[in-house]
């Protein structure tokens, strides 16, 4: 009889330990699901997709400090190309200076203005001047904030008898700000300035 009992009890003690095995196992496969169930969730928010020409495009998304030096180049690269890039064209002027502004403090409006009061555009228009900027390189440091930046570029100026190219070298610092339509980078270029603008060479046109 007694060792009956002793049977039984070696039993119900293995019946225990495998229970208490069993829901350990049962408790950590779900708490492994529970989290890549997280993760996943996590990952399909960060995915974007996008329609376009009929196609589904898939963008991920990222936080901004991740991009800020990508992001910080093409505002600066944008509001040079719309400040520098100018055609005899008055209404064409006023967008593109009126775009870039939006992207600058005001030093840049103290630049626009003193361009203007020297007869700038309305030699340009006057003469049928057309200007372009090329970019070459822009400079960002992100170590401190307000970051500063150095764009080096080009302006080619057609003139109706000759082609005139022009180094340009600016700099500044970038703040940032709320994003909007006209600001979509969020970035306010403020105490910018020309630190270098001169003629490299000229060519006659046929």
């Amino acid at each position: 009889m007694f060792e009956r009992l002793k049977n039984i009890d070696t039993a119900f003690r293995h019946v225990r330990i495998f229970t208490l095995v069993i829901i350990a196992c049962c408790t950590a496969i779900s708490l492994l699901v529970l989290y890549q169930s997280f993760s996943t969730v996590n990952r399909m928010q960060n995915k974007i997709y996008i329609l376009s020409g009929g196609k589904v495009l898939q963008a991920e998304a990222s936080q901004r400090r991740d991009n800020i030096p990508v992001e910080a180049r093409d505002h600066i690269r944008t509001f040079h190309e719309l400040f520098f890039t100018l055609d005899p064209d008055d209404k064409a002027i006023r967008d593109h200076i009126t775009s870039a502004l939006y992207m600058a403090d005001g030093s840049a409006k103290r630049t626009y203005d003193d361009l203007r009061e020297n007869g700038y555009y309305a030699g340009i228009i006057s003469g049928n001047i057309s200007q372009r900027l090329t970019v070459d390189s822009i400079q960002v440091v992100t170590d401190n904030y307000p970051y500063r930046f150095r764009c080096y570029g080009r302006q080619e100026i057609v003139r109706p008898t000759s082609i005139l190219t022009r180094s340009l070298v600016t700099e500044g610092q970038l703040r940032n700000v709320s994003r909007s339509d006209n600001n979509p980078h969020g970035f306010l270029i403020e105490r910018w300035e020309t630190i270098e603008n001169r003629d490299l060479k000229t060519e006659n046109r046929n």
